[in-house]
């Protein structure tokens, strides 16, 4: 009679077993998250107000690991039987896993053809966030999911805030500020009149805009006092009062700043306004970390248990994963939802034009030119990676300039990487939509005209305006090139200037989807030239031309290797 010898796995066959699935899970939730923060690193890398947002995802993953230290046993209910172990598909879909994890394809899609699209951020992190709980509740059970739901949740405060929140926030806040500004000023004894969020005073006007209003700290002290709430353990209640305290850290901050930068300008010059403008910001910050950080160790201070319980011994009980290859699957859609999305926008871009290259060379060695700052509305409505204005008189021997006046040029030009954002925002700062709401009348419609410069050929678009209230006459030149083209694309938005802002609907950002373009990178130069009414048309052009030879500079002039 044989006998049949079982023969059991050794334990580091059975350990290494263990680990795999723990793998999985890794693999899973580091994709996961990489590619959420990196479609959100576009707003944090050309938006100042969301630059701490760098931030987050690392102070995120410290909390993480300060909750993994005192975790709660895992309590996940073990199978009475084989019988009752529940089938992939039923499992998924009760779980809500297929359904966020399907989700993850056309918000991807929308994403990559339009990445500055802020409620596809918040849907998107959602739905990490969302799964990432889910999976904690698998592996430990609901006591797992109470304990890291505030560090998973916590990168949500570096997602931006939607537009329709967020400006009459801003919009507010400027003239709060403002007021608050004027009001003092008049109390020192300093003559201030409020004009909006703009304060006049005996040497001008002077902006309370987004930088002095502050909604950048405020933001900022959202994640100051949350991230301080947790490190100090403290309850529900003392930690709203912790983040209130600190949003009004920073809003005493900022009025403070605006006051004193107004105080200077009233009483130096406008150039001391700019010398302590950005040490005032970063001071703000600095009194907002400090403050709420005292705040927190006073409330810490009270033997008020903690929100998560009286420490205890660390546990040190194993935990299962089960489903094992339902995470592989999830890992596998993943990769699939990245490469498919880039195949899709690969396939319809087989034909691409590569336009010639060039940049802007800045006159400043021309007697009167200065660099502008660019209005905080054109940063947020743009969004771009690198931007300038400058401002010259056309005849050096005039001194003319301070004012935008005849016989001066005022030049703009923006560049956006590929992939920063989507291609309609290089169409929002066209001279048919800007100067119309700033006064202006237009005259005479040129069309589009080429020009060459050093071997590379650009096209201008031509239109005049007058000033309502004025005789001056502002001659612009508008050129938006994209590095490479899609020769068969139908694009509405670069028909001939129609004085109409771009389509931001719902339906234009599907058509990009749909037509798969993507943002390949694109840059605008836009020149308006001041002259008296009587100035020909043919001045104006000579005038234009040799502007633009001494502006533009290609990057590999023909000729050149």
């Amino acid at each position: 009679m044989e006998t049949v010898t079982t023969i059991s796995p050794s334990p580091l066959i059975q350990a290494r077993a263990s680990r795999t699935p723990l793998f999985v899970l890794g693999g899973l939730l580091a994709v996961l998250w990489l590619i959420l923060c990196r479609h959100l690193s576009n707003e944090w890398s050309i938006n100042e107000q969301y630059s701490y947002g760098w931030f987050v995802p690392f102070f995120a993953a410290y909390l993480f690991w300060l909750r993994w230290e005192d975790r709660p046993p895992a309590k996940v209910e073990r199978r009475k039987s084989k019988v009752e172990t529940p089938k992939p598909i039923p499992f998924l879909i009760s779980n809500f896993y297929f359904l966020f994890l399907a989700a993850l394809l056309p918000v991807r899609l929308f994403e990559i053809g339009n990445p500055d699209w802020r409620p596809l951020g918040w849907l998107h992190a959602g739905i990490v966030v969302a799964l990432t709980l889910l999976f904690i509740r698998q592996v430990g059970g609901t006591s797992w999911l109470r304990h890291f739901a505030f560090p998973i949740c916590f990168i949500l405060i570096a997602v931006p805030w939607i537009s329709g929140i967020e400006v009459p926030i801003i919009q507010g806040l400027m003239r709060a500020v403002a007021a608050v500004a004027a009001e003092i000023l008049n109390l020192l004894g300093i003559p201030a009149q409020l004009e909006g969020n703009l304060i006049r005073i005996n040497s001008g006007l002077v902006g309370v805009n987004e930088a002095c209003s502050g909604v950048r700290s405020l933001q900022t002290s959202l994640m100051i006092g949350l991230l301080f709430g947790e490190l100090k353990h403290l309850v529900l209640v003392r930690r709203v009062l912790l983040v209130a305290g600190a949003i009004l850290l920073a809003l005493l901050a900022n009025c403070t700043r605006a006051l004193l930068l107004v105080w200077l300008a009233a009483t130096r010059s406008p150039n001391a306004l700019a010398q302590w403008h950005d040490v005032a910001g970063y001071s703000i910050v600095a009194v907002v970390f400090v403050g709420t950080l005292l705040l927190a160790h006073v409330f810490a201070k009270s033997p008020t248990s903690d929100l998560r319980g009286q420490p205890s011994e660390r546990p040190h009980s194993l935990f299962v994963i089960r489903n094992t290859s339902l995470l592989a699957a999830a890992l596998v859609w993943l990769v699939f939802v990245e490469i498919a999305a880039e195949i899709w926008y690969r396939a319809h871009e087989r034909d691409l034009i590569a336009e010639e290259s060039w940049s802007v060379i800045w006159p400043t060695s021309t007697p009167g030119f200065r660099k502008l700052d660019i209005d905080e509305g054109v940063r947020r409505t743009l969004r771009f990676d690198h931007g300038q204005e400058g401002a010259w008189p056309l005849n050096p021997k005039s001194p003319i300039a301070d004012t935008r006046v005849s016989g001066s040029a005022v030049t703009y030009f923006f560049r956006w990487n590929a992939g920063g954002s989507s291609v309609l925002r290089a169409r929002a700062h066209r001279p048919d939509i800007c100067l119309p709401d700033a006064g202006w009348d237009k005259l005479v419609d040129s069309g589009e005209a080429k020009y060459s410069v050093g071997g590379v050929t650009l096209s201008f678009q031509r239109v005049s305006f007058r000033k309502k209230a004025g005789s001056a006459v502002a001659h612009t030149y508008f050129c938006l090139q994209e590095d490479q083209l899609h020769p068969r694309e139908e694009r509405p938005d670069l028909l001939p200037f129609a004085g109409t802002q771009p389509d931001w609907s719902f339906r234009a950002r599907a058509r990009i989807v749909r037509e798969g373009v993507r943002n390949l990178g694109q840059q605008v130069l836009e020149i308006a030239i001041f002259e008296n009414p009587e100035a020909s048309q043919e001045q104006v052009e000579e005038e234009f031309t040799r502007l633009l030879q001494q502006l533009v500079r290609p990057a590999n002039p023909r000729g050149k290797s």
